[in-house]
């Protein structure tokens, strides 16, 4: 009989840390939870998403809508600007870190916004399966970790790969929308954005324009203040054959 299999094959491109939450973020968990957070079944990690596992995007939100889907929304406040000034789309984030999480359920509370849900999952399996194939409008990834040292490079999130993923999930045209501080990583993600045959580039010249949809958040502006230059890219899902 083969042993249970208790591990990923592939690298997660972070590493869970149990920072402990403040009384207001344990309250979010409790109170708010219910309403922002879905509930994913699981696989062989509590960040996993159990293969079978799908999510039905009008069920959630109660309408049919264009979905826009953030990867690493961290403390949410990107996310939670679009969604309060997008009501007429649908927003999922996506977060392993559970403080990033409650904070922001409690500033989409806070504001008001009730088109918005989380997922707490490892982002390549919320995109490869749980995802309806073809749900997402847009899906960005605004300054994922760098592992900037090169024995960690490999723990990337854009890495060859990834792009048929990115490409299941988004819908015909849709957007792939990307933003870092770190040039070698910028010029990573182009190289292997660029051999997808799934993707075209959406911008001309060496790099896109700075997305308009992005609000500055500390973390960009602090990348700024260090004298790195912020990379932007924008590709679009070919029509599938």
């Amino acid at each position: 009989m083969p042993e249970p299999h208790t591990f990923r094959d592939e690298p997660v491109s972070f590493v869970r840390r149990s920072g402990r939450m403040s009384d207001a973020q344990e309250r979010a968990f409790a109170d708010l939870a219910p309403h922002f957070l879905l509930d994913v079944p699981r696989d062989v990690a509590w960040t996993s998403v159990h293969p079978e596992a799908r999510m039905h995007p009008a069920a959630e939100y109660g309408r049919e809508a264009p979905l826009i889907v953030e990867i690493g929304s961290g403390q949410g406040h990107a996310i939670v600007s679009a969604a309060s000034s997008r009501p007429d789309d649908d927003f999922l984030a996506v977060e392993v870190f559970r403080a990033g999480l409650a904070r922001t359920m409690l500033d989409a509370d806070k504001a008001g916004v009730r088109n918005l849900r989380l997922v707490e999952a490892n982002a390549p399996e919320v995109l490869s399966t749980y995802l309806p194939e073809g749900a997402a409008t847009e899906v960005w990834i605004f300054f994922s970790d760098p592992w900037h040292k090169k024995r960690h490079t490999k723990r990337r999130l854009i890495r060859p790969g990834f792009g048929a993923a990115a490409a299941r999930a988004l819908a015909d045209g849709g957007l792939l929308r990307l933003a870092t501080d770190w040039e070698d990583y910028a010029l990573q993600m182009r190289e292997v954005l660029d051999a997808e045959d799934e993707f075209q580039r959406a911008f001309e010249g060496e790099w896109a324009e700075r997305f308009e949809g992005r609000v500055m958040t500390a973390f960009e502006r602090k990348g700024i203040a260090k004298g790195r230059e912020i990379r932007d890219l924008v590709y679009r899902r070919k029509p599938r054959a």
